[in-house]
């Protein structure tokens, strides 16, 4: 019996210091992270501080408690550590409602402002152009920052405007945002090009050239597969998710994920909910249909003029018809669906934090929550040296490549054509 009892208390005592599955995949998580630097393709962060700041983002505390702000922000200093992240593309958003000149000018304002964060702590920041930069960066502690310019109404048909983004550190460019541009169709709007017009060749050579990663989130299928045959560096999406398993036109179709796979891209998966769940996105048309009816500004509608009236009724709806849920999961299912179809090579992470509000799956509220998606991966059988692809490799694998083309463009001349002369417009 005593020697049961012993026995049982040996047991116990196992039992009680053996690590858990969490303790287990966080250490796994935290030595992949520390080996290789969690990547994300897309944080909104910069416009965000700047609508909603205005003056204030100059001076604004960003170390920690932005998240209890309202509306809260998805990102500050202190949620940055604890998710591990190692590199940030933040993007330089302009709406494409503004004129040219307009969007110029507040792209070069959201660049000063990355830059000014940088100055402002760089004990966190440091700034990023080349793979080799955020390697070194990452292994000295710091988080590597790059920018990201959203929409290529931001170069107002200007290739000198490329240009100088990239001389100010710009990384990418998205070729569209929601609007089609005289030059590329966008998936939320009407095409009208088919795809790249002549002018939009040039954009993708003149990337190519200087190094610059060429985004095809937001555009159209027909821009998608026209960049990817005329690039000769692997094409990024940043913030892009899967079609098969949510039907938005902004997400990437089984088709167009092979011809990633044999360009060298990547697609790094976005956590907005409309992106994520086909049920979550059909719901949310439903809602904009119910505003229209109802007449919640900025609709006309059965309530037009009676806003109170307007808003009561809608959030009767709303209670009547709950959103459907969107999990972290789902995400994972994103990531696990182009892996099998792209393969391990061509797939990352472009969260869109502080691009879409609340609207995220819960699970992945804000920058702090990498960890878990990883350990979801880890979880579901994925191996140590695949989550580094996903977390940040793929993406430095695409800039090495990219600046290997670039070296290999040096010697062409700058392309000065305007889109006018190009595209036949005279």
């Amino acid at each position: 019996m005593a020697l049961r009892r012993a026995v049982v208390a040996v047991a116990a005592l196992t039992v009680m210091t053996a690590p858990s599955h969490a303790q287990t995949y966080d250490a796994r998580v935290a030595k992949i992270l520390r080996a290789t630097p969690l990547i994300d393709g897309h944080n909104d962060w910069a416009e965000a501080l700047r609508e909603r700041e205005r003056d204030a983002r100059w001076t604004l505390d960003l170390r920690s408690g932005l998240g209890q702000h309202t509306p809260p922000y998805n990102t500050d200093i202190a949620r940055l550590r604890r998710g591990m992240v190692g590199g940030q593309f933040w993007s330089v958003f302009v709406s494409a409602d503004l004129p040219g000149p307009t969007q110029v000018e507040q792209t070069l304002d959201q660049i000063e402002l990355i830059n000014d964060i940088v100055r402002r702590y760089p004990d966190t920041f440091a700034l990023a152009r080349t793979a080799a930069d955020v390697r070194r960066i990452h292994a000295g502690g710091r988080i590597a920052s790059m920018i990201g310019v959203e929409g290529g109404g931001q170069i107002d048909l200007d290739l000198a405007v490329l240009r100088a983004y990239h001389a100010l550190g710009a990384g990418y460019l998205t070729l569209t945002h929601v609007k089609t541009l005289e030059w590329a169709d966008s998936a939320t709007d009407t095409p009208v090009h088919g795809g790249l017009t002549p002018f939009g060749v040039a954009v993708v050579h003149e990337l190519n050239r200087l190094g610059m990663l060429v985004d095809l989130a937001h555009v159209s299928e027909g821009t998608m597969r026209d960049a990817l045959r005329v690039s000769r560096a692997p094409v990024i999406f940043s913030h892009s998710s899967a079609r098969a398993l949510d039907d938005h036109p902004r997400n990437v179709s089984d088709d167009v994920l092979k011809l990633v796979a044999a360009n060298g891209g990547v697609v790094m998966v976005n956590f907005a909910e409309v992106y994520i769940s086909d049920g979550y996105r059909r719901w949310a048309a439903e809602q904009d249909a119910e505003k229209a009816r109802l007449g919640t500004p900025p609709y006309g509608g059965l309530y037009i003029g009676q806003p109170d009236k307007a808003a009561a009724a809608l959030a009767q709806w709303q209670y009547d018809h709950p959103a459907p849920p969107v999990t972290l999961a789902q995400v994972a299912d994103h990531i696990d669906h182009i892996a099998k179809v792209a393969g391990a090579d061509h797939v990352g992470i472009g969260s869109d934090f502080d691009g879409v509000g609340n609207a995220l799956p819960m699970g992945l509220s804000g920058v702090d929550s990498y960890p878990a998606l990883l350990t979801e991966l880890l979880r579901r059988g994925w191996s140590d040296a695949d989550v580094a692809k996903l977390a940040g490799a793929n993406v430095l694998r695409v800039m090495t490549q990219a600046e290997q083309v670039a070296a290999t463009m040096a010697s062409e001349a700058p392309v000065n054509a305007t889109e006018p002369m190009l595209d036949a417009k005279q």
